[in-house]
């Protein structure tokens, strides 16, 4: 007969065997459902690129045939020029196109295409105190913009669109402007994106 050692020993090695056999099973468990929820996110991803288009973490909506985007340099034909206006837009505007969506930059005939011209550079006083002088002064700056979508006609628009920063009055404007106008150009953009290929 075995000896109560010997049995409490082998009961030990069962449970031992028993808890490796559970672990096991419930790793080769975890494998299969981590297994089907990879597959389930490869289908959603399909289903979404061969819908109406293809969707960025931007929320942007992009015809899945189009690969390209072009931006065609804006020219200043505002009264007040800012020389370097021009080219702050025009790059910006690329740049949100080609980081927010898995467009390319081409310098012309993209895909999507946009161009346009600045029209409006202007600043005037807001925020009148009671003596009648103004304590604030508004910059604003317009952008007529065109814009075409290859894939999509009914996403063509051309429109105008209008950004403005404050500063005071006490304030030159030469001495605040590159400030106000960095703003100003990233909110443009940002308009101009969603109005493109948003449209919220």
């Amino acid at each position: 007969m075995r000896s109560i050692k010997e049995i409490k020993t082998q009961r030990h090695r069962d449970t031992e065997t028993q808890r490796h056999f559970t672990l096991r099973l419930c790793d080769f468990t975890t494998l299969r459902l981590l297994k089907k929820a990879c597959c389930l996110v490869v289908l959603l991803s399909c289903c979404l690129l061969n819908s109406c288009g293809i969707y960025t973490f931007s929320g942007a909506s992009i015809p899945a045939e189009a690969k390209t985007v072009s931006v065609q340099y804006f020219p200043n034909n505002a009264q007040l020029v800012n020389p370097l206006l021009s080219t702050s837009l025009t790059n910006a505007l690329n740049d949100m196109f080609v980081n927010q969506t898995t467009l390319q930059s081409v310098a012309q005939n993209g895909d999507l295409a946009l161009e346009g011209e600045i029209t409006g550079y202007t600043t005037s006083p807001i925020a009148i105190t009671g003596n009648q002088t103004a304590a604030m002064n508004r910059l604003t700056v317009t952008v007529n913009v065109r814009f075409t979508n290859k894939y999509d006609e009914s996403k063509n628009f051309e429109q105008n669109f209008s950004q403005y920063q404050d500063y005071p009055s006490g304030q030159d404007l030469s001495s605040v402007q590159d400030v106000l106008v960095e703003t100003i150009v990233q909110d443009l953009c940002q308009d101009i994106f969603n109005k493109a290929v948003v449209n919220w």
